[in-house]
C-alpha cells in the first residue's frame, strides 16, 4: 500500500513523499481500513511545516482526519462490521491507503456523500463549539467573525442560522459574498476602511455578544471593539500570522473577554458523554445534507505534491480533499 511520509520539517511540498509499505497481521482488538476520504487543513500544512502547535516523532504521515471502511478485523472485535464506514480517530495520520486501529472508539457514520463526512472531524465540531461553549447564545443574538468564507465560517453561518443566532460576516473579496448570503448569512462585509460603519448600520440598536477569529493581528482589535460591553472575543487561528490585538479600552472599560480555542486540547479534556453529544448532532446533519462545506479538487496520493500546493492557494472556492483508494 502507499503511504506519504515526511522525515524533516519545511515547505510540505518539498519535504513529503509517497513510499510503498506492507501491512503484517492485525494486532487483537484491531480493525483494518481503506481510507476513503481526508481533506487537507492548514493545520495538517503547519504541522509539516513544524509550525503547529504539537510537532509529531519523525518520520510521520500526515493528515488529521478522513474517514474509510473497514476491511478486516481481528477475532476479538464486536460491534462493528466489514464494510462499514468509520471516522478514522484525529492524528492518527491518514494520508495512507490503509490504516490498522484499534476498534475501541471508532465511530460508525452512515452512509452518506463521502466528501461531507470526511471533513466531519475538525471543521464542524469548531463551528460548533466556537457557538457553543463561550456564551449562552439566543435567538436574536448577534455574532461577529472573520474569514467567514472559510469551511469553520460556512458551518458556523448555517448552525447559526438553525438556532435563530444572526452572523456578521467578515470576508476579504467581492465574491465570497454572494456564497454566504446563499448559506444564510444575515450581513456579510469586506474588511476595509468602511467595514466598523458598514457593520454599525446593520445592527443598528442590536448587541454583538460573540466574536470569532482566525485571522488575528489588528483585525482581532477591530472586531473586539465592534463588541457589546462584556462580549467575548475567541481566538482560533491567526492567519495573518500576527499576535492578536486588543485596546485596553476594550477589556478595561467595556469589560470585553478574551478566549482561546483549540480543538485538540478540547479532545483531551472533554468527557465522553459531551462528545458523544456534539458528534450525534453533526453526522445527522452532515448526512443529510442539512449542513454542508464545498469541495474544489479531489486528488489520488501520487498527486500529493500538487494537491498540497493547491490547498496552500488563497482565494480557493472550497476544500480538497485526498481519495487514497480512488
Amino acid at each position: 500500500m502507499k503511504r506519504v511520509v515526511y522525515s524533516e520539517f519545511g515547505h510540505p511540498a518539498d519535504v513529503v513523499s509517497v513510499l510503498d509499505v506492507t501491512r503484517g497481521p492485525l494486532d487483537p482488538g484491531q480493525v483494518r481500513i481503506d481510507v476513503m476520504r481526508s481533506p487537507i487543513n492548514p493545520s495538517d500544512l503547519l504541522q509539516i511545516a513544524g509550525q503547529y502547535g504539537v510537532k509529531p516523532p519523525l518520520p510521520a504521515t500526515p493528515g488529521n482526519e478522513g474517514i474509510g471502511r473497514i476491511v478486516d478485523m481481528a477475532e476479538d472485535v464486536q460491534g462493528l462490521k466489514i464494510d462499514q464506514i468509520v471516522m478514522i480517530p484525529a492524528g492518527i495520520g491518514v494520508w495512507q491507503q490503509q490504516i490498522d486501529a484499534p476498534a475501541l472508539g471508532l465511530i460508525p457514520l452512515p452512509e452518506a456523500d463521502l466528501d461531507q463526512l470526511s471533513m466531519i472531524t475538525i471543521n464542524p465540531p469548531t463551528a460548533y463549539l466556537l457557538l457553543d461553549d463561550f456564551v449562552d447564545l439566543q435567538a436574536g443574538d448577534w455574532i461577529i467573525q472573520s474569514a467567514a468564507n472559510s469551511a469553520v465560517g460556512g458551518y458556523v453561518v448555517q448552525l447559526a442560522k438553525e438556532r435563530g443566532i444572526r452572523t456578521i460576516n467578515i470576508v476579504r473579496r467581492e465574491d465570497a459574498i454572494a456564497p454566504l448570503q446563499q448559506l444564510g448569512a444575515d450581513v456579510v462585509v469586506l474588511d476595509g476602511p468602511n467595514m466598523e460603519a458598514d457593520i454599525r448600520a446593520a445592527v443598528g440598536d442590536g448587541k454583538i455578544r460573540l466574536g470569532i477569529d482566525a485571522v488575528s493581528g489588528a483585525l482581532f482589535a477591530r472586531m473586539a471593539d465592534l463588541l457589546s460591553n462584556g462580549g467575548t472575543m475567541v481566538s482560533y487561528g491567526a492567519l495573518s500570522g500576527e499576535a492578536a490585538q486588543v485596546s485596553p479600552q476594550a477589556t478595561i472599560f467595556r469589560d470585553i473577554q478574551v478566549r482561546g480555542f483549540w480543538l485538540a486540547r478540547w479532545f483531551g479534556v472533554a468527557d465522553q458523554a459531551r462528545k458523544i453529544d456534539v458528534f450525534s448532532n453533526l453526522i445527522t446533519r452532515i448526512a443529510t445534507g442539512a449542513i454542508t462545506a464545498p469541495v474544489e479538487a479531489v486528488y489520488g496520493l501520487d498527486d500529493i505534491h500538487t494537491a498540497m500546493e493547491h490547498a496552500a492557494k488563497p482565494n480557493r472556492s472550497g476544500k480538497i480533499l485526498i481519495a487514497p483508494n480512488g
